[in-house]
Order: C-alpha cells, then structure tokens, then sequence
C-alpha cells in the first residue's frame, strides 16, 4: 500500500500538487508569449516511430511531417494524424538524435557527431544508395539538437554534452555550411551561459544542461532549447544570450526529444514513446497574443 508521501511524490511527477484538505490541484507552468504549453494538441505517431527524436517540416509545410527515430537507419514522412509512415532506408542501424532538410537535402544527426546527407529527391526510393557521411565536422561529444536555416543554408548543432565543454557553466554549439553538393564543412560556433538559466530559475542547485533539441521561432528569430532530462525549455535571443526558461509539466511532456515551427509560426514538440504511451507531437498553436 503506498503511504502518503508516496502518493504526494508521485502526483508531483505528473505536475499535481496536493492541497491541505485532500483537494487536488494541476501545477500551473508558464509559456512564452503566444504559446500555452499546459494545452497542447495530441498527435500520436504510428508504431515504427514509437522512439520519434527529431522531425522537420520541408518549407515549414506542416502536411507532412519527416522524422527519424533512434535505431533504425530510416527516414519516416506522413500526414499528421495517418496511423501508418512511409519510409526510406539511408544508413546502418545506430542512434540517430535529429532531422533536418535544407538545400534539398536531407541532413540526419547521430549521437557521437557524424552526420549523413542524401537529396531529397530520393526519399521515395526504398533504399537510399548515395548517403554521404561525414564524420569529422564535429568534435567528440554527445549530439541531440539540429538545426537548419533553409536561408543560409547553415546547419545549428548543439551539445548535449562534449569533451571540452562544462555542462554547469555553458552549453555549446557548432555551425555547420550544407553546400550545394550536400557536403558539410564547419562554419564557426556559439555558446550560452548555463548561470543565466540558473539565474531565471532561481535555482539553490547548480544546473548541468544537457538540451536534446533546437528550434527557431520563425516569427522573433529567437532560439527555442529543449532539455528532456531538465524538463525545460530555453528561449533565448539570436546572439544566444538566454532570456527565458519555462519548466514543461511532466505529465504532458513525459520525454520531449524534438522541435520545430511551421510555417504559421505553430510550435511542435515531440514526445519519445514508453512502455504505457506511444510516440507523440505535440502542436501548441500560435495565438498571435
């Protein structure tokens, strides 16, 4: 029989505080302007991407939906809300973290750094034959969050935590040139102060950030970070200086691996499955307020 506080704890996992008396009460989580994240919109990915990490919109075009998920070496694209994903076969079998489609190419992140590009083009044959690997445009480290400026053609990747970088004091990022020939070479880099976070959440513990997705608000050109393993999301201005961190209820987002705007400025995060819920997207609509 569980005791008291057991209950207690277990209600505060799913964003419920207890109130004197024995009433129940949801945990209010504040969104940034133009977004509630406490009412998002449910959309349930097919079986094959129960392990969904990162998705993309070509265009921002949110008919279909491309995603990738840990294992399986595929690239996955559907209509939101379709029970079944069509797919393409690019690679190996590994632990691919992110997505990405820029320069009519498709640009996919694995965990220890390399990334592999292949055109966009080929995505309806069943086995793609000319994926390109590059494997030294990234330094050793752990990898989770890409992005892609369909305008620059430059490719954002954050740490999740490398070699040389001290997950307590800042967080880390490269950045990448797609060319037209889908080759990849380094551009340069970025950092953001991990105590700015510590600072806005007025934490008496000394935060380690360990972000698993990066996004960009079409609208305000800022950085959107999400932190599965901190439940948060950091927003922060187009120089990296961080200007605010929301915590996400962790009923809603149980293990959130992804992100991304459509071309309507709507905000997406993605849900890795468990063993009682399947992979989902969460749309948060843009209210324009």
């Amino acid at each position: 029989m569980h005791t008291f506080k057991t209950i207690v704890a277990l209600l505060a996992i799913s964003g419920i505080t207890i109130l004197s008396g024995g009433c129940y009460q949801k945990k209010k989580f504040d969104s940034p302007q133009g977004y509630n994240l406490n009412n998002p919109q449910k959309i349930i990915m097919p079986e094959e991407l129960h392990e969904i990490s990162g998705f993309f919109f070509y265009h921002g075009n949110p008919d279909t939906l491309y995603a990738e998920q840990d294992e399986a070496g595929k690239l996955y694209y559907l209509k939101p809300g379709d029970k079944q994903a069509a797919s393409c076969k690019f690679g190996k079998r590994g632990d691919y973290e992110d997505v990405a489609i820029c320069n009519n190419y498709v640009v996919m992140l694995r965990s220890d750094g390399p990334l592999f590009s292949f055109p966009f083009s080929d995505i309806h044959s069943e086995e793609i034959t000319n994926t390109k690997e590059w494997d030294s445009v990234l330094p050793k480290g752990k990898y989770e969050g890409l992005y892609a400026d369909e305008t620059s053609n430059l490719l954002y990747v954050l740490c999740k935590h490398c070699s040389d970088e001290k997950t307590s004091e800042t967080g880390k990022g490269f950045i990448l040139q797609l060319a037209n020939d889908g080759s990849i070479t380094p551009k340069g880099g970025f950092e953001y102060d991990v105590h700015a976070i510590e600072s806005i959440t007025r934490s008496k513990q000394k935060i380690r950030f360990h972000p698993s997705a990066l996004g960009k608000n079409p609208l305000t050109g800022e950085w959107y970070i999400v932190s599965s393993i901190n439940k948060m999301l950091v927003v922060a201005d187009s120089n990296w200086k961080v200007k605010q961190v929301f915590n996400l209820d962790p009923s809603l987002y149980i293990q959130p691996e992804g992100i991304a705007f459509d071309k309507n400025n709507n905000l997406y995060i993605s849900n890795e499955g468990g063993d009682i819920h399947a992979g989902n997207v969460l749309k948060i609509s843009y209210s324009g307020k």
